[in-house]
């Protein structure tokens, strides 16, 4: 049987940070980077150099700790957690059977590199391992499927087949081997009480991507699938490039990619960079799952409803650094962004065509000394390490339903780029089963054709309302999967749209 949809209006603060290689500190508080608050519904975080970008990272094995750590500070400010409650990895590099810490409790846990079989080089907890204590047990097995209830009815099989593929994560004989050096159960109380629980998280080399969503909203969450593209090194390794992922929220699917691209102040880098969007755009293939009427699941980027791009996307000033200066401390705005290379080359035509970008009221987020609030070259000491100030890191966005309410920067000193951060409102449809709406309607008429009077129809028809909400929405009132409460007029509206 056919299915209508209702839209709703959902949330989300998207982010995106190059940390300059350095590991976070216990100390770095990220709520004032969050902006915490309970009415968002979904958080999509994307940071860049999160390990340095030196030969060993790129080309040996990739260090997780980092994207561990900054996976912690995360959930203490989403989640309001203790800093007790920290995952602590050590990272001496010379004792890899130091001690860590759970999510769950104070409890230190020794890890004998003796007893576990394999070398001390592969005694690091995976990012996969380490996620699952961010998860809510819903977040440990995302819904594989969207599709109407008589999709998955008719195709029941391929369906299975989706999610025993793209929801449930299997452990690796390496993970379940180093579980056993870790405390990686969360006590009961301490699922409960998150607000967001952990989406996905994907690390390629420097670039890391996280999603955290409202935990109510996480049982609603679907064919979630990761696409990752190299255009560093030989034009291929991982050390610039993007993670990008797709996923299904009730009926509409999303794509969020997470980029680094080619860097370079010099006349004609820029060209660069567009070669690195356009191989992006090109490249990006997610898995194949099945396709039944009715269900679409996309597999490039620009086939799904709503896309956002985010990330240090390194486009520059087309000026010297003492005509930059110059605009800068005069405040002349509209001046520098007329030479910013990434407006250049969009209204030209040549990349992000159909894209769009918020109104950038804020100043150039690269590149700052050290701790500083002073851009790097203006002072003796930091003159070595001077760049023209630019807007390299940027939010972008693709198809209709989306609607920016921010966009700004944050004023971190952490590293020599300023995070940039966007607040958008995303339409979402929700399924809403012809079935369920016919029988509604039968129950509201056979009331009507008992009624003798108009008063007493009123009457009537307003006490199915009240049983309607009682009996087809969930424990707040509210359509399943919906936010807002169900009006009578809307209903009416439906019951009598159906034929």
């Amino acid at each position: 049987m056919s299915n209508i949809t209702d839209t709703d209006a959902f949330r989300v603060f998207v982010a995106t940070w190059n940390v300059g290689g350095k590991p976070p500190h216990d100390g770095l508080n990220l709520e004032d980077f969050l902006h915490v608050d309970d009415s968002l519904d979904l958080y999509v975080l994307g940071f860049q150099e999160v390990v340095p970008l030196n030969a060993g990272n790129v080309l040996v094995i990739e260090d997780n700790e980092p994207a561990a750590r900054w996976l912690s500070l995360i959930n203490r400010a989403l989640n309001k957690q203790q800093r007790a409650d920290m995952i602590n990895i050590q990272t001496t590099s010379s004792d890899y059977s130091s001690s860590c810490y759970s999510q769950a409790s104070n409890t230190m846990v020794s890890r004998d590199p003796r007893s576990a079989g394999t070398s001390l080089f592969f005694q690091r907890p995976s990012l996969k391992t380490v996620s699952k204590n961010f998860r809510t047990e819903r977040g440990w097995r995302l819904k594989g499927c969207n599709c109407s209830s008589e999709v998955e009815k008719k195709y029941k099989d391929s369906c299975f087949r989706c999610q025993q593929v793209y929801v449930r994560e299997e452990d690796t004989d390496e993970e379940k081997s180093l579980k056993r050096y870790m405390v990686t159960d969360v006590t009961c109380s301490s699922v409960s009480q998150l607000k967001y629980s952990l989406i996905v998280s994907k690390q390629m080399v420097g670039i890391f991507v996280t999603i955290w969503a409202r935990k109510e909203l996480v049982q609603h969450i679907g064919h979630l699938r990761l696409a990752c593209v190299g255009r560093g090194i030989l034009g291929y390794l991982g050390n610039k490039g993007c993670i990008s992922v797709s996923m299904s929220i009730h009926q509409t699917n999303f794509c969020f990619i997470c980029s680094h691209l080619a860097s370079g102040e010099k006349e004609g880098d820029e060209l660069r960079r567009n070669s690195d969007v356009i191989e992006i755009l090109k490249n990006t293939q997610f898995p194949k799952i099945f396709k039944a009427p009715g269900c679409r699941i996309p597999e490039k980027i620009l086939d799904h409803d709503r896309v956002i791009w985010l990330g240090d996307l390194n486009y520059r000033i087309a000026l010297s650094y003492s005509d930059t200066r110059k605009l800068l401390e005069d405040n002349v705005w509209d001046a520098l962004l007329e030479k910013d290379q990434l407006k250049i080359e969009r209204d030209a035509g040549r990349i992000f065509n159909g894209w769009n970008e918020g109104k950038i009221n804020f100043a150039p987020t690269y590149k700052y000394s050290n701790n500083s609030d002073s851009y790097a070259g203006e002072t003796i000491a930091s003159k070595k390490k001077r760049r023209t100030p630019a807007w390299c890191d940027r939010i972008l966005w693709y198809g209709n339903g989306i609607t920016q309410f921010s966009y700004f920067r944050g004023e971190s000193r952490f590293s020599d780029h300023r995070p940039v951060c966007a607040v958008f409102a995303v339409d979402v449809r929700d399924l809403i089963s012809k079935q369920k709406l016919y029988g509604l309607k039968k129950h509201v008429l056979k009331t009507r054709e008992k009624a003798t009077n108009s008063n007493l129809y009123c009457h009537q028809l307003q006490n199915q309302v009240e049983w309607v909400l009682t009996n087809f929405t969930d424990n707040s009132g509210l359509l399943p999967g919906s936010n807002r409460r169900l009006s009578c007029s809307w209903l009416f509206f439906l019951l009598f749209s159906v034929y």
